[in-house]
């Protein structure tokens, strides 16, 4: 009997259809289960908040400007940065709450720059002032001396018994590719402002080591930030700037233990015990149990709330965030969307006055101009009052110089103003590694000017001139902007990096203070008595996101946080699904799970 054989076509096609069949099947399904919670969660999610709750402020990762949650599909969890603006008016709710009592605030792998810590400390500074308590937990594997900056705030500051802990002072590294680039032919050709001798990020590209100018900036800001570091610690902890010099000196601090036995730690003790502290500082008796409340989800929700109060409720106070480098479009800090915010409340009659915050290094010089642009015109018709985060240097104090008043921190980041451009030339690279050489056809002198020949003594001269005309522009900007002359500007400006303590002793900065000093300062110049303060781009709530991290602080539950309850089926799923991601090579396990209940 002869065997009969099955085609190809009549295995693939019906397996291809069932499983595009199951697979719309399992998303439909996914989607109608999803949206049921979500609804469900929609109900119960109003924050709740009971008579003697504790805030647990969680500092790990980027403190950004704005907060910012974004599902990743590949780990399914929230990516999230956490934003200044959010965690300052958490504190602020909860200082005015009277059902908090304190805050219990957890430190490890806190990212940021100086600003944004120095702004931390005063507003834990200023709940502790209300009456309520802060104590802090260093409870990371190192302990870096920015977590130490801000934990240090706190009335009380406890570490993990077993942590590594830094105590050096302040240091830097730069890094030099000129042997690099010789090594391979490559040569970097650098266009700087002229006199713009202090414009120091291109000498990595072109020299072996740092200038005398570079040196003197970086030494000048580094010990200018280490004093306002000293002086910060030396306050809270009762101690001296000279005994916090000396203990960096001799490296006296290398674990939690000496930072106990310099006092600059009250005791090296495990969480548990922290948190009986904390309990005991809550008027928390033996038969009750610590509510503790996770501070971004309150700090979120009540920044939410009274957000979109004031938005129905004639605000008068514009707040606009802005971070990143300066772009066109894209990611950061983009003329596209900063121009749009100000056109915006440039033409909203009830905002009377706007604060324009900045935290950005620079970028492109013609989306710099852009927003200087509509800075300007919005400061004619409502006073710009600017307020400078970590940096806001070169382009990043460029769009701020139209402003008719600049707050920063000591520790802000500014100036630079300056302009440079640079022009590898990789052709010799290519011929001598690759063996690739090249001809070119032109009508004129200057038709073909590539990376591949290198500039004449004639085209860099040409580029040269419109670095200078940028540069002179700029200068000007500032001059009219600060009410000085040109010469004045020439001599601080060349490049050079200014602390924000600096800025304000040669007059690029008016006053210092962070964002809440900014705001108050721009209620008082507009004659504003009821504050009601509208930050740009609006606030947006999203469920979705908020459902996913309410499972992940569930998934990770302290039967002592409070949180909503999400169904247990759910979070089962969500486990399987981590665990699923997790696979990775060949496997010998259960093709199931076997749950005992």
């Amino acid at each position: 009997m002869q065997e009969k054989k099955i085609s190809f076509g009549r295995i693939f096609w019906p397996s291809l259809w069932s499983a595009l069949i199951v697979s719309i099947l399992g998303v439909i399904i996914w989607v109608l289960v999803i949206g049921g919670f979500l609804s469900s969660f929609e109900k119960e999610s109003g924050l709740k908040v009971e008579d003697k709750t504790v805030l647990h402020v969680t500092l790990n990762g980027q403190i950004g400007e704005k907060g910012r949650s974004s599902f990743n599909p590949s780990t399914f969890q929230m990516d999230n940065t956490v934003g200044l603006a959010d965690i300052l008016h958490g504190l602020e709710a909860g200082k005015e709450d009277e059902k908090i009592k304190g805050l219990f605030i957890e430190l490890d792998n806190v990212s940021c720059g100086f600003a944004t810590a120095t702004e931390l400390r005063n507003a834990i500074n200023d709940f502790e002032a209300s009456g309520k308590f802060a104590v802090a937990y260093n409870s990371g594997e190192v302990i870096s001396q920015l977590e130490y900056y801000i934990a240090s705030a706190a009335d009380e500051n406890y570490g993990f018994p077993g942590s590594a802990m830094g105590f050096l002072g302040l240091g830097a590294e730069l890094s030099f590719f000129k042997n690099t680039f010789d090594k391979l032919d490559v040569e970097v050709q650098v266009i700087r402002g002229s006199d713009n001798d202090f414009k120091s990020a291109v000498e990595p590209f072109f020299r072996e080591s740092m200038s005398d100018s570079s040196r003197v900036q970086i030494e000048r800001y580094m010990s200018s930030l280490w004093l306002d570091y000293r002086e910060a610690i030396a306050k809270d902890r009762k101690t001296t700037v000279e005994n916090l010099d000396k203990i960096a000196n001799e490296v006296a601090i290398q674990r939690v233990t000496d930072a106990v036995d310099h006092k600059l730690i009250d005791k090296a003790i495990y969480r548990d015990e922290v948190v009986a502290i904390v309990a005991e500082k809550a008027g928390i008796s033996k038969e009750e149990e610590l509510k503790l409340q996770v501070f971004e989800r309150y700090a979120k929700k009540r920044f939410y709330q009274s957000q979109t109060l004031i938005k129905a409720d004639n605000p008068n106070i514009a707040v606009i965030l802005a971070e990143g480098g300066v772009s066109k479009s894209g990611d950061g800090l983009t003329s596209d969307e900063i121009c749009k915010l100000f056109k915006e409340v440039r033409e909203e009659e009830s905002i009377k006055i706007v604060v324009f915050r900045i935290n950005s290094p620079g970028g492109s010089a013609l989306a710099s101009d852009e927003i200087w642009r509509e800075v300007k015109l919005t400061n004619e018709k409502k006073k710009v009052i600017v307020s400078m985060g970590d940096v806001a240097a070169s382009g990043g104090y460029y769009v701020a110089a139209p402003a008719s008043t600049i707050f920063a921190e000591p520790t802000t980041i500014t100036g630079s103003i300056g302009v440079f451009g640079m022009i590898p030339y990789t052709g010799k690279m290519l011929e001598n590694k690759l063996g690739i050489t090249f001809d070119r056809v032109s009508t004129n002198d200057h038709s073909v000017m590539t990376t591949n020949r290198k500039l004449t003594e004639k085209e860099l001269e040409i580029i040269q001139v419109g670095v200078d005309d940028i540069y002179d522009r700029f200068k000007t900007i500032v001059a009219e902007g600060r009410g000085m002359t040109k010469d004045q500007v020439n001599i601080i400006a060349r490049g050079r990096v200014w602390t924000g303590r600096d800025a304000k002793e040669i007059g690029l900065v008016d006053e210092l203070g962070g964002l809440k000093d900014a705001i108050q300062f721009a209620a008082e110049k507009a004659s504003i008595t009821d504050s009601k303060v509208l930050y740009y781009p609006n606030v947006k709530e999203d469920k979705f996101a908020e459902f996913i991290e309410q499972i992940e602080e569930q998934e990770n539950l302290d039967a002592k946080v409070q949180t909503v309850q999400l169904p247990a089926s759910l979070l089962e799923y969500y486990s399987q699904l981590k665990k699923l991601e997790a696979v990775q090579g060949i496997q010998m396990r259960l093709p199931y799970e076997i749950n005992i209940k």
